[in-house]
């Protein structure tokens, strides 16, 4: 039974709050620990009294009152002067004997000291024979409770002094939140211990093995409050990051181990080698150790110096070694892309940013450019302008499209097996008011039974190729002397209609989508692959029952060059289980997209 809480008015005490409170707190099944330890907190005689102490202090603020006199002591001992040269009667005794005890006196002499408020400490004077030249050290002794948890601060010995300086604070950590402890501090003792002459990596031991209060004496260093201000950048990480592996980070445990795709908060940029960062729905508010972009950099270069790390343009490059089983010409097929073909197995080649792969089956051939842009250099490249040639972080924010605004491209890439052609015309085909495709061109001859602008746009062989050179087409190819191409014009028509545009490309024309125009959200599509040991794809699969173990060791290593190559570009991997559960789970992201903020790379939203 629930009863109601009794109305506490604004001018109830807060000691009477608390009593109505600790009277409401009646046992709970399912809360039972909480309500017992939060009566045993407010019942406690020290919380009660601190209550009332507030309630008077309230009372003192509210009414302000003034002493009667500024000298009460001095009013007492005449008092007790005159009594004492007289005769007395028992009420007058009894008053002297008051006026003579000493929790008296002190009572007296401390409503004087508020009364003259005179509260400051009177310092001794200097010694006169004082020597002016004489330097003295202003030393600080802080006592830190610790409990499981790093101190948070890391220290280095100083090259030109030897002293042990603070090198940096992390911050949410025990040091940070204590605001006691500052980079540059001297520390010389540690719990009573000197430690001038113990090395960093010793005093870093006793600190992480120390449990309760840790008394530190510290050298006070001069701060710059400029400096104490919070960064708030966020990256989203390019690559894995493991600091019980590095051995160049200064404290692992102190180190922020996170993986590719991970949101984080940079929170200090003061150290050029060292950031502070916190990820990004981490319920732990502590800053850790991650490495900075240059040095990350540098340390890359050095590895491919010595040999042993690849350069960025020896990455493995993507290839698609099968096509899906589909005809361009089919009923099912909206896109010139998707065309198939089939005879042998030759693995596709990338020349510089263009993409070329020959596929045999039935008799078909299937060969397909990608758009080349102008200042391709043939190695790849961060999608935002940003020309670094190692893809460690990326500045984001979150963005929404505000009412007015053009929705953002939805780009589908997929590796082999996972038919996202089939997946893009469900989606589409379930809601075309919201979602619409980019109409393909061609140079074919119109059929009888098709419409202009709807299945294709059909044009002529000389104007697609001078679209082709005027880079109109994201990508492009040819099939039984015929032309087919997805342009960037298709694209922005679907757009321009306030519609969602699905396509679904080859990863390599993300370097052509991947922009503020456009402001893509890229979905990763790759079939469920089960290793031999396990339950093969069975008929719930949306491939045929036909694949063999060869078959199946092919498209789980598309999968992966897919996101060695392009997985920092993408926003959701969708697993492909079945048609069914692919297309619920697809169009719960595509709702997501439109209703919540995402993170973009900064550089889409300022320009």
């Amino acid at each position: 039974m629930i009863e109601a809480m009794p109305i506490v008015s604004a001018s109830t005490g807060l000691h009477e709050t608390l009593a109505l409170l600790t009277s409401q707190l009646h046992p709970d099944a399912n809360h039972k620990e909480d309500l017992v330890f939060l009566k045993d907190v407010f019942s406690e005689k020290s919380l009660s009294y601190l209550m009332k102490i507030h309630d008077k202090l309230k009372q003192y603020e509210k009414h302000s009152p003034t002493p009667v006199l500024h000298s009460a002591t001095c009013l007492a001992e005449d008092l007790a002067e005159e009594l004492q040269n007289g005769s007395l009667e028992d009420d007058e005794r009894e008053l002297l004997l008051l006026l003579s005890t000493p929790h008296l006196k002190a009572v007296l002499s401390a409503h004087d000291t508020v009364a003259q408020k005179n509260f400051d400490p009177v310092l001794p004077p200097l010694p006169e024979d004082l020597d002016d030249d004489l330097e003295e050290e202003s030393v600080k002794i802080v006592r830190l409770v610790k409990n499981k948890e790093p101190l948070g601060a890391t220290i280095r010995r100083d090259e030109v002094t030897g002293a042990v300086i603070v090198a940096r604070i992390m911050r949410g950590g025990a040091a940070d939140r204590s605001g006691l402890v500052h980079v540059g501090d001297e520390l010389r003792e540690v719990n009573g211990n000197l430690i001038t002459h113990k090395r960093p990596d010793e005093i870093s031991q006793i600190l992480s093995q120390s449990q309760g209060s840790i008394t530190l004496k510290i050298i006070p260093a001069v701060v710059e409050e400029d400096k104490l201000k919070e960064s708030r950048v966020y990256l989203r990480a390019l690559f894995d990051y493991t600091p019980y592996e590095d051995k160049a980070t200064p404290c692992q445990e102190a180190g922020l181990p996170f993986k590719r795709g991970d949101i984080l908060q940079v929170v200090s940029q003061e150290d050029a080698t060292w950031w502070q960062a916190k990820r990004v729905g981490d319920c732990n508010l502590r800053a850790a150790l991650i490495p900075s972009t240059q040095f990350q950099e540098r340390r890359l270069r050095y590895r491919i110096k010595m040999g042993s790390f690849p350069t960025p343009a020896s990455s493995k490059a993507l290839s698609y070694d099968r096509a899906e089983r589909e005809d361009c010409d089919s009923e099912g097929a909206l896109n010139g892309k998707d065309i198939v073909s089939p005879k042998s197995k030759a693995a596709p080649v990338f020349c510089g940013h263009a993409l070329s792969w020959d596929f045999y089956s039935a008799g078909l051939r299937r060969s397909f450019r990608l758009r080349k842009d102008r200042q391709d250099s043939g190695e790849p490249k961060t999608p935002d302008g940003n020309h670094t040639e190692f893809e460690i972080y990326e500045e984001v924010t979150q963005y929404l499209p505000r009412p007015g605004e053009r929705p953002r491209l939805i780009v589908l890439i997929g590796s082999l097996g996972a038919r996202i052609t089939e997946l893009k015309q469900k989606v589409i085909a379930e809601n075309p008011r919201c979602y619409g495709l980019a109409v393909p061109h061609t140079t074919r001859a119109r059929k009888c039974n098709e419409r202009e602008g709807v299945e294709y746009h059909f044009i002529t062989k000389a104007t697609f190729e001078a679209d082709i050179q005027n880079g109109k087409f994201i990508e492009y190819g040819e099939y039984k002397d015929n032309l087919y191409g997805t342009s960037l014009e298709s694209i922005h028509r679907i757009l321009d209609q306030n519609k969602v545009c699905l396509v679904d490309v080859q990863p390599e024309a993300l370097k052509t989508l991947r922009t503020a125009e456009f402001k893509p959200y890229v979905v990763f599509v790759k079939p469920r692959i089960y290793d031999s040991q396990r339950k093969p794809l069975g008929s719930s699969s949306s491939l045929s029952s036909g694949i063999t173990e060869d078959d199946l060791q092919e498209m789980k290593q598309s999968a992966e060059r897919v996101d060695e190559c392009y997985g920092p570009w993408v926003d959701y991997v969708l697993v492909k289980e079945d048609p069914v559960s692919a297309l619920a789970e697809l169009q719960v992201v595509l709702e997501r997209v439109q209703m919540e903020r995402q993170w973009v790379p900064v550089s889409w939203v300022r320009s």
